[in-house]
């Protein structure tokens, strides 16, 4: 899919050439799922958290029921001097003695001298040493009165308090060792597989959360109604997939439509990276390989999920720097895909973006039966995913959507994410209430060609750019087969000093001739304009002879752009032992070809640049406004260029598509 373009002036004091295409971005990683390690370390902190707490308690309720013994709660404390003086005159009706308590009731009730009030309950404290007289004085005023046991409620507490540092020195020599066990890889885990596992009973994805990949979504629906109802077709001798393998540029989303595959048919999701399968030690890949899919097919109906499985899975014998411990894991692999019971539903779907260097016997169906291709999506797959991931970002009545999907040409969906969040902070920056369209033109240049730089720049250097950019710009309008530009700025981004964008009316999955002539014109107009209009050349144009070169020999060497050469392919074939001491080094054609190819990508490239020193020299009144109007006001779009256009003139040379687009 063809990218928004851009030609750059080109900073030579920053490290290294920009390219004008946007690299991708990595894929998305979303797996989920906890982290199996940690459990145990929770667990002991939770008992002894408890025991703590239990002690506490315990020692509260013996604070707090000490001394009461079996008194009532609306007892009367008095002392030993009243309470010999009541049994003396008869009005105690019964007493029970424990220890140095002694609790029991009045016949008739007594005003308490501590507390002014009338109570018939009574507690009090005995003398320590006991009293002789006592019983033979209760025994003559016929008092009901009893012993009981002391109740020593100190012993579990005294034990509790005994263990107590016991159990923290315990807990912190397990913790210790616990985590030196982790640090050092505890050599009875190393054979376990560390997938991430998701419960068909967790909230989870669903292709309502997946845009943009309907062709690949189609080609999995038939994989959820297998997990689901794997009956149905085993009835009549139909086996359930083995394998899917989603192939795609990174970001497209395959992460993401494995979840969704697991959330739509409700089963267990066991989610591995390829790299986390080979370990120094040999034989550690395949023990965990062998692990995994035991707990697959405990769990199944179940999912496996490999993401970046080529880590694992690549060609055998291809290279001299040979890895027996990859290979002895690739070997496990082939043999648990191949092993799986036909009738036992398990599906492995793997991700990748670069098949071309998986092993031949793992795409062999019976092991991946299927190659899902999950390719960078339309306009309107980009739409559908901006409206997914908008959803709770509060747009602005002037947001349009279908222009920012039509301006965002090769953006995957981690892309487009990206540039919704990039939106969104820079509108809560400046204390809007909601994201406009503007932060989106803003946050989309911000990604494409990079953050505005305060550089310091000389006059001179200033015209140099500003004639530099309207070149690129002047040749853009004046050369049909081209892309409508959008906007020319000689602020510094990133690490260019200037830019020219041009925006695609479309997505483009293939290119005419023509049109790539004439991208080598516009490429070139940055150079052909310092020529016309400052008489000398800098090193500005260094990104623009790059990406000229880049498509001039393409055009020679892989698309059969060339009368001397004709239809034939001379494009260069990857050394598998390329960096090594057994690389070839060896092209595939002669030195004279080379040499008439080097010929034809330098006639190529000469036409392109005497077409573009000429359109310019033509309009060169042209070129002199727009670059005073980029002095004046540094940036300018397509409505401004279009008014320096008819002011002077050069309407009229221009192709009637530059009139309908811009």
């Amino acid at each position: 899919m063809d990218a928004q373009a851009t030609y750059m002036y080109q900073n030579p004091n920053e490290p290294g050439p920009r390219g004008s295409q946007r690299p991708d971005s990595g894929g998305n990683g979303n797996n989920a799922g906890g982290s199996p390690g940690g459990g145990g370390t929770s667990l002991l902190f939770r008992i002894v958290i408890i025991a703590i707490v239990v002690i506490v308690g315990l020692y509260l309720f013996q604070i707090f029921t000490q001394g009461s013994g079996g008194a009532s709660p609306n007892a009367g404390e008095i002392s030993y001097s009243t309470f010999y003086a009541q049994v003396k005159q008869g009005n105690i009706d019964k007493v029970t003695f424990q220890g140095q308590d002694a609790y029991g009731s009045f016949k008739n009730p007594i005003t308490i001298e501590s507390t002014g009030q009338q109570r018939k309950d009574f507690h009090l404290n005995t003398l320590p040493n006991g009293d002789t007289t006592l019983t033979d004085l209760l025994l003559q005023q016929h008092v009901n009165f009893q012993g009981k046991p002391v109740q020593d409620n100190n012993i579990l507490f005294s034990v509790l308090l005994n263990l107590l540092p016991w159990i923290l020195v315990l807990g912190v020599f397990y913790f210790i060792a616990r985590r030196a066990t982790q640090s050092q890889q505890n050599i009875f885990s190393f054979g376990k597989s560390r997938a991430k596992m998701v419960l068909e009973d967790r909230p989870s994805t669903t292709f309502g959360d997946v845009a943009g990949v309907d062709e690949a979504k189609s080609d999995l629906v038939e994989v959820v109604e297998f997990l689901k109802t794997p009956q149905k077709f085993q009835r009549l001798g139909g086996k359930i997939p083995r394998g899917v393998l989603l192939v795609g540029p990174p970001g497209t989303g395959k992460t993401l439509l494995a979840r969704a595959v697991a959330g739509e048919a409700s089963v267990p999701f066991f989610s591995m990276s390829g790299s986390e399968f080979v370990e120094v030690l040999v034989g550690v890949g395949a023990s965990r390989v062998r692990d995994l899919f035991d707990q697959a097919k405990k769990a199944a109906p179940s999912i496996i999920f490999i993401d970046e499985i080529d880590a694992v899975g690549r060609q055998r014998g291809s290279s001299i720097n040979s890895n027996d411990e990859r290979e002895q894991t690739l070997n496990q692999l082939l043999v648990e895909m191949d092993g799986f019971d036909a009738r036992q539903a398990v599906v492995v779907i793997a991700a990748t973006n670069r098949p071309d260097g998986l092993d031949k016997a793992l795409l062999r169906p019976g092991r991946f039966d299927r190659r899902v291709t999950v390719d960078r999506p339309d306009w309107n797959g980009r739409l559908a995913i901006l409206k997914i991931h908008s959803r709770n970002v509060p747009l602005a009545s002037d947001v349009d959507l279908i222009t920012i999907a039509r301006a965002t040409p090769g953006m995957v969906g981690a892309d487009l994410a990206n540039l919704i969040n990039e939106a969104a902070l820079l509108a809560a920056r400046r204390n809007l209430d909601a994201v406009t369209q503007t932060c989106f033109s803003e946050s989309l240049d911000k990604i494409l060609i990079g953050a505005e730089r305060p550089l310091i720049l000389s006059e001179h250097d200033l015209n140099v750019i500003a004639y530099h950019e309207g070149g690129h710009a002047l040749t853009g309008l004046l050369t049909e087969h081209v892309d409508p530009v959008s906007k020319v700025t000689i602020v510094p981004r990133g690490q260019a000093l200037g830019v020219t964008q041009y925006t695609p009316l479309d997505d483009r999955y293939n290119y005419t001739q023509d049109y790539l002539l004439s991208q080598l014109v516009t490429a070139l107009g940055g150079r052909a304009a310092e020529e016309v209009a400052i008489g000398r050349i800098t090193t500005g144009a260094e990104n623009d002879l790059q990406r000229v070169t880049a498509i001039a020999r393409q055009m020679i060497t892989k698309w059969g752009m060339s009368e001397r050469l004709g239809a034939i392919s001379y494009s260069e074939r990857e050394d598998p032992f390329a960096g090594t001491a057994l690389a070839s080094n060896s092209r595939e054609y002669s030195e004279r070809t080379a040499t008439i190819i080097d010929e034809e990508v330098n006639r190529i490239v000469s036409r392109a640049h005497q077409q573009a020193v000429s359109l310019l020299t033509e309009h060169r009144e042209t070129l002199d406004r727009i670059a005073k109007a980029l002095r004046l006001y540094e940036t300018i779009d397509a409505k401004q260029l279009r008014e320096i256009m008819i002011e002077t003139g050069a309407i009229d040379s221009a192709p009637a598509s530059y009139v309908k687009q811009a």
